[in-house]
């Protein structure tokens, strides 16, 4: 132990018969900073520092350049000056931007020849509008405009999706500082409609070329195996479509631990074709597990009451568990006996009171419907909502309250602001959780809620699941007749003088 703890000697007592070589030993220049601060030998180590630090500023012999080579013989601009003399610009004009020294041969044209038309194919942005987009392929201004107003008569212009193609001809222009006019366009303004527009006698005639599409859904069903995600992604799912699978199967069950491997997975989402070959996919429509030939899971997405959420065959929804904090700040009282601040003397506390800055938001803790918003006696600016089976929430001495009586809120949802209404000493909320109308502690409840469908809604719920459980597996991938389509294929512009023959592909 001696060796592993070294005990300090005390002050004066150096030891008999110890000369200057030892006191000299013993003496230590570099001790532990972090150690005995502001003691004699902490600030013998403090200057030895400094002392160090100083030494290596005094000798730093500092950084300068040092010459490697001379001047070259031509410096940047004098090279280019130099290099447009020569042939070579012609080779790397693009790479300069100058050109070789006009000699006496050189006569500058009058006019330059201008193409007779011009075609493109311009790309519709995230943002963008259909009237910009020509303007920035050349198209004037009030052309663009007339043509954005002829098109929007067919599809609305915002339902023209980001990314798609527009294949124009521009053709010749009266004056080099005119805008040349549009003689043709063809867009795919839709999955199921194509538009073609072309200048017949002066004026753009549009056609419209609808497009039949087979929306049948896409189910795809297979064995779990050693993997339920390699496993659907090899039958043929998309993997945004495994992934809501995944999503959806795990709030019923655990996909770990309750998912064996004899068990079928059995995936619908949206699929359409249209009948030139292209195909799109979308959501995820019914997400079910089968286990020994019968269900075990069936999942269908429902919309009740304007919120979209995942509904058993039983009929029953999510669970939703659990509840959200009323605010962000922290908890500076709790329920129980408390000598009250304002009027003195001891009183229950019949809530929990959270700090918070002036206009902080509160939130719903879960979803209900508001029965009280306004003031309420010692509460000041008081909000109440009704969560349903017996259970209810209270939010007091809000600044401002940004909800009505009658209103529906969803969990999370800004109901009102922190302030300091009715008996309070400054800015909070007390938030208090009743049960069958008594004031409980807030900490010793969990709410679990589960939505249920009933009557009409149940019965058109289990016509849906009965609709896409009927779809034969692959059914959507079955070849159907394509069907000739007049004018162009998508993504080129035909030739006008072969349409107006009757010649289009």
């Amino acid at each position: 132990m001696s060796q592993a703890i070294p005990l300090r000697q005390a002050d004066g007592d150096s030891g008999p018969g110890l000369t200057w070589r030892d006191r000299l030993a013993q003496l230590d220049l570099a001790p532990d900073l972090g150690d005995n601060i502001g003691s004699a030998e902490w600030w013998r180590g403090l200057a030895t520092l400094t002392l160090l630090c100083g030494t290596a500023i005094a000798t730093f012999p500092g950084i300068q350049p040092i010459e490697v080579g001379g001047t070259p013989a031509l410096g940047g601009a004098d090279f280019n000056e130099a290099r447009a003399q020569m042939i070579v610009p012609l080779a790397l004009g693009g790479d300069t931007g100058r050109h070789m020294a006009a000699t006496d041969a050189v006569r500058p044209l009058t006019q330059t020849p201008e193409r007779p038309q011009i075609e493109l194919t311009a790309t519709l942005g995230s943002g963008d509008s259909f009237a910009r987009l020509l303007e920035r392929s050349g198209v004037g201004g009030s052309e663009a405009q007339a043509l954005a107003s002829q098109v929007s008569g067919a599809v609305p212009l915002v339902d023209i999706a980001p990314g798609t193609r527009i294949d124009l001809i521009l053709g010749r222009r009266a004056a080099r500082t005119m805008p040349r006019p549009v003689e043709a366009l063809a867009m795919r303004a839709r999955f199921d409609l194509r538009i073609e527009m072309e200048r017949i006698n002066g004026r753009l005639v549009m056609r419209r070329i609808p497009i039949a599409v087979d929306a049948t859904p896409l189910r795809i069903r297979g064995r779990v195996g050693d993997s339920l995600y390699r496993s659907a992604r090899a039958a043929g799912a998309p993997p945004t479509a495994i992934q809501s699978y995944l999503r959806v199967v795990g709030k019923q069950i655990s996909v770990g631990s309750d998912i064996r491997a004899g068990d079928e997975f059995d995936i619908i989402v949206d699929y359409r074709r249209a009948e030139t070959g292209e195909s799109e996919t979308g959501k995820l429509l019914y997400a079910g597990l089968i286990r020994g030939g019968k269900p075990k899971l069936s999942m269908l997405e429902w919309n009740v009451d304007g919120r979209v959420q995942w509904f058993e065959a039983s009929g029953a929804g999510e669970q939703r568990g659990g509840m959200a904090r009323p605010t962000n700040g922290r908890v500076t009282s709790t329920f129980g006996m408390r000598r009250h601040p304002i009027l003195g003397y001891r009183r229950m506390h019949s809530g929990m009171d959270f700090g918070g800055g002036y206009g902080a938001p509160i939130y719903a803790v879960t979803d209900g419907v508001v029965t009280i918003a306004g003031r309420h006696g010692g509460y000041g600016n008081f909000v109440k909502l009704n969560h349903g089976n017996g259970l209810g929430t209270g939010y007091g001495h809000m600044s401002r309250i940004a909800v009505r009586p009658g209103q529906r809120v969803g969990r999370g949802q800004v109901i009102g602001y922190i302030g300091s209404t009715g008996l309070s000493t400054g800015p909070h909320l007390h938030y208090e959780l009743y049960r069958n109308g008594r004031a409980v502690n807030p900490s010793s409840v969990t709410f679990v809620t589960r939505a249920l469908l009933e009557g009409k809604a149940l019965a058109d719920f289990r016509a849906r699941i009965r609709a896409l459980t009927s779809i034969a597996p692959g059914a959507a991938l079955t070849p159907i007749a394509a069907k000739q389509v007049e004018g162009p294929k998508l993504g080129s512009l035909a030739d006008v003088a072969s349409k107006r023959a009757g010649d289009g592909i």
